[in-house]
């Protein structure tokens, strides 16, 4: 193996070391600057739903393409436990959703993940990017809703039209302008003339507005 490699993979398990030795408050701060610097790329961000506590969040995902999820954005409750990163972050949806592996009464989702698949190593964001992938590929013979799971086994066609709808009834952000998005920050917990400085200072970019409020608790 050439030096560099080898070097490489030492500094990759010494970077994951340092991350799960940090105090579950540091490690989490630090996840949701990294949940923010690509978001617009990476279609997933979590925001704090208190300025003043990071044990419950906010994520956001954004339905993948040529999916019935397309187009829309969905939105999950973040609760991260005490043992956190020894314990999986807790994770539901918040805006209604028709798959076969998200209860459509609840949000719970049925994930490995999320459960006892979990590792230290994983962070908020590769449990989001998990979670839209799983919209992408359904595992209906391992259901949390049986009800979708028997229609997308048994009329597919039904099954992504109502996905579709319910995409389009409870996914879709109407909301435009920087006032929109002010509300949002202030709804999230951030004071109100913070969350209008950091949205003039990043030019009406909200993920861009969130990741300097972030940074400077």
């Amino acid at each position: 193996m050439a030096p560099g490699v080898s070097g490489n993979k030492r500094s990759i398990r010494c970077g994951l070391i340092l991350m799960q030795l940090l105090p579950a408050g540091g490690r989490v701060r630090k996840e949701l600057e990294e949940c923010q610097k690509d978001s617009h790329l990476s279609g997933v961000t979590a925001v704090p739903v208190n300025a003043a506590s990071l044990s419950e969040l906010r994520g956001s995902i954004k339905g993948p393409e040529a999916t019935p999820y397309e187009g829309g954005h969905f939105e999950l409750e973040i609760v991260i436990p005490p043992k956190y990163p020894f314990e999986p972050p807790q994770m539901r949806f918040l805006t209604k959703i028709w798959h076969p592996n998200i209860s459509s009464q609840t949000g719970a989702i049925c994930l490995d993940i999320l459960k006892d698949a979990w590792s230290p190593a994983l962070t908020i964001k590769t449990a989001l990017l998990s979670i839209q992938a799983l919209l992408s590929a359904a595992e209906p013979t391992d259901p949390q809703d049986a009800e979708v799971a028997k229609m997308y086994l048994h009329d597919h066609e039904q099954f992504l039209n109502t996905a579709r709808f319910w995409t389009e009834s409870y996914a879709k952000q109407t909301e435009t302008g920087d006032d929109a998005a002010l509300s949002r920050l202030i709804d999230m917990g951030f004071p109100a003339d913070k969350a209008k400085a950091a949205l003039q200072a990043a030019n009406g970019d909200e993920n861009a507005a969130i990741e300097k409020l972030v940074s400077s608790m």
